[in-house]
């Protein structure tokens, strides 16, 4: 099994220095990927414009990022995927998400009380569609599309799109429709127990996932984590110990992975549970402890 490492910055406002150090220092170190949320109310640099800067400057370093396609022409979404695809010579892995669902965001993106889940099920085949070369004659509430081509097609044939989430159906969403399946705030054997159900999933709709394609986003702690961070857990998982889902220092992110691995999970986001100051610090750091998992 290709254990892989992928790394996201850290919280808070992001600067060109800072980001510039964490593309050039994952790189050199030989880090597998950067990973780039859309958050679209966070000030938080935006996954295409972070990823296509990338795609510049690297030759070898994957890039990938959580998409929100809600409120988003997928045509257009497409296009710019595909482009950015080309420009880095396929390098380009993606996960569709449905953003974190607030007021706010909702509102802002147009789409005040839809069904996001539904909208994840429109969007996925749209764009698989897309990136095929189909001329695509597509109608519905949300979108028409007479018979539209999307030039050029990304260098990866096919560009493969994955799912997250946890709930039932989430999980079966990702067996359905996704490549692969990237979770969050769970612990290993609940990650294990959502491989499955998603494995299962898919056999019912007739299709396999690649054993290779499980992942979890992990936020890691060098030292104790703050109040602020274990907060932002408990409310995203009322039912767990946020202390449990956040490895503290080497011995604890190594001892995470390696059980996430024995679940059958292959595939890691980790990202600093705090914003760093100093990137290749930070980076030094995070290669010392996790760098040789890499296979």
């Amino acid at each position: 099994m290709k254990v892989r490492i992928a790394v996201a910055p850290g919280g808070g406002p992001w600067s060109t220095d800072s980001y510039l150090s964490l593309v050039d220092g994952l790189e050199e170190r030989g880090f597998d990927t950067i990973w780039l949320s859309d958050v679209p109310l966070a000030p938080t640099i935006e996954p295409s414009v972070g990823l296509a800067f990338a795609a510049a400057r690297t030759k070898r370093l994957k890039l990938g990022a959580n998409v929100v396609p809600i409120g988003r022409n997928p045509m257009l979404l497409a296009k710019e995927l595909a482009q950015i695809d080309q420009l880095s010579a396929g390098r380009l892995l993606l996960m569709i998400v449905p953003g974190i669902g607030s007021p706010a965001e909702r509102e802002s993106l147009g789409v005040l009380g839809a069904d996001r889940g539904a909208y994840l099920d429109e969007i996925v085949p749209l764009l698989r569609r897309f990136w095929s070369g189909e001329h695509v004659e597509h109608h519905s509430k949300r979108f028409d599309f007479p018979g539209v081509l999307v030039r050029p097609r990304p260098v990866q044939d096919p560009l493969e799109l994955w799912l997250g989430g946890m709930g039932p159906m989430a999980l079966r969403r990702a067996g359905r429709l996704a490549d692969g399946w990237l979770g969050a705030a769970l612990t290993p054997a609940e990650a294990g127990t959502a491989r499955v159900r998603i494995e299962k999933a898919a056999t019912d709709a007739g299709r396999a996932i690649d054993p290779e394609h499980f992942g979890l986003s992990i936020p890691y702690a060098r030292g104790e984590p703050s109040a602020e961070t274990l907060a932002v857990l408990a409310n995203r998982r009322p039912d767990a110990d946020p202390a449990a889902l956040v490895p503290v220092g080497r011995e604890g992110l190594r001892s995470l992975i390696g059980a996430l691995v024995d679940e059958g999970l292959s595939k890691f986001v980790v990202r600093p549970a705090s914003p760093v100051t100093a990137v290749g610090e930070e980076l030094d750091w995070l290669a010392d402890a996790v760098l040789d998992l890499q296979t």
